[in-house]
């Protein structure tokens, strides 16, 4: 019989005479992922080949793991029986992150035991504290309607006596935690769209506010908002009429929900949205996740910052645990997309510019309904160095009436002036 490959979560030992080793697999899996799995009585190919077992064999075990990992987890050791062979499982789960084995710690990468670094091990026990099942939220009166109802919604049922536990609303010690705190009705947490005018963040023209209650009900929203803002842009080059969208949606759609799994919530920064004439930036807190390169962040590995965050987001289908999300950015605006530093990571979704301005300019076409606009317009298209007082006299209105409709056309793009006032000439920005 073979079991297969070892894993980041499965070690393989030939007899208990590698019980250190094994001791030091487990808890590099323990500080990976939480939990482990040792087999005794298997080579490191998987296959079978049994382990002698005495009246103290399962003991030695069970002591030689409570002396070697700290803090102590409690394993589970049984006997198995494969093609007539004794085998040895041993199972451990813990979330006391860090664990040591023997005075040192180490990390599981793939099927290795790596020691740790000083700057690894903070890394790692920062990771741990910024757990938000393990923060206590501030405010322990809160409830959880919006999040019920997101179940209901999905066909999903929460039962009244069970769901805090079973969705990890809880710390240790009964109390509400930071992931609570982010799916209650009521919170602190601001969640907000902003649109700039130009490129940076000098003009501000609008700012949505979609925070300040359950979490996911905020996620909804600004997908549905960002949805709206998608125009159909018209490229009317050529012989044949184009349209496509100002943005691509689903790119859009994959890093705002990353960017709300992946935040560092502990830090009291919600992600974030900017709109500008040029590009949408969609702001996370907290860097890459610790243990993930970047090229496995590139190739679509996960680490979730949140697991139990994760868990809720698949269960109510906000999210599916197929990493196609960061691999669909770049195959589509490649890694420069990615602004990743230590504190943040920003996704920048260009704008489909070009073609807005001449979708812009063609919805201007259509508000030309006016006929005195129509008039100035075919005018100006006859004679370029018309004076304003002469196109007054041939439509019969007055010269502030035409100046103001002149101010309009300017202003929304129709027209523009060249030259000196005198001499200069009108440029109509319409087409025949």
């Amino acid at each position: 019989m073979n079991f297969g490959m070892e894993t980041e979560l499965v070690e393989f030992k030939k007899t208990t005479g590698e019980l250190k080793e094994g001791i030091v697999s487990l808890a590099s899996m323990l500080n990976k992922n939480g939990k482990g799995t040792l087999y005794f009585g298997v080579r490191n190919d998987g296959e079978v080949i049994g382990q002698q077992i005495g009246d103290r064999t399962l003991r030695e075990i069970s002591q030689g793991i409570a002396n070697g990992i700290k803090p102590q987890v409690i394993p589970t050791i049984i006997m198995e029986l494969c093609d007539d062979k004794n085998v040895i499982k041993v199972a451990v789960e813990g979330d006391e992150r860090p664990y040591s084995a023997y005075g040192k710690y180490y990390m599981r990468s793939a099927d290795e035991d790596r020691e740790i670094s000083p700057q690894q091990l903070r890394s790692l026990m920062l990771s741990v504290s910024d757990s938000i099942v393990n923060i206590e939220a501030n405010n322990q009166e809160l409830t959880f309607e919006q999040l019920k109802m997101l179940y209901v919604g999905n066909g999903l049922t929460l039962r009244e006596n069970t769901f805090k536990q079973n969705l990890n609303l809880l710390t240790r010690d009964g109390t509400y935690n930071l992931m609570a705190a982010i799916l209650a009705d009521i919170n602190s947490y601001s969640i907000k769209v902003a649109v700039f005018r130009g490129t940076d963040k000098t003009d501000l023209v609008k700012r949505n506010e979609y925070g300040y209650k359950c979490m996911l009900v905020a996620v909804k929203q600004v997908l549905d908002y960002m949805e709206a803002l998608n125009d159909t842009v018209v490229d009317v080059g050529g012989s044949l009429r184009k349209e496509s969208r100002l943005f691509d949606f689903s790119c859009f759609r994959e890093a705002w929900l990353n960017a709300c799994l992946h935040n560092r919530w502990s830090r009291q920064t919600p992600p974030a949205v900017y709109m500008f004439d040029d590009r949408i930036e969609i702001v996370s807190v907290g860097g890459l996740p610790d243990g993930l390169t970047l090229e496995e962040f590139y190739e679509g590995k996960s680490k979730p910052v949140n697991l139990e965050l994760q868990q809720i987001m698949v269960q109510l289908d906000y999210i599916e645990q197929t990493g196609h999300g960061v691999p669909l950015i770049v195959s589509k605006y490649g890694e420069k997309a990615f602004d990743i530093t230590e504190n943040f990571i920003t996704v920048t979704i260009p704008l489909n510019k070009k073609k807005k301005v001449e979708n812009d300019l063609l919805e201007r076409e259509e508000q030309l309904i006016d006929g005195c606009d129509e008039e100035i317009l075919r005018l100006m298209k006859k004679n370029s160095s018309i004076k304003v007082s002469e196109i007054s006299r041939q439509i019969g209105l007055g010269t502030t009436t035409i100046t103001k409709r002149i101010r309009q056309l300017r202003e929304m793009g129709i027209i523009e002036r060249i030259g000196a006032k005198k001499n200069g000439q009108w440029i109509v920005n319409i087409r025949d």
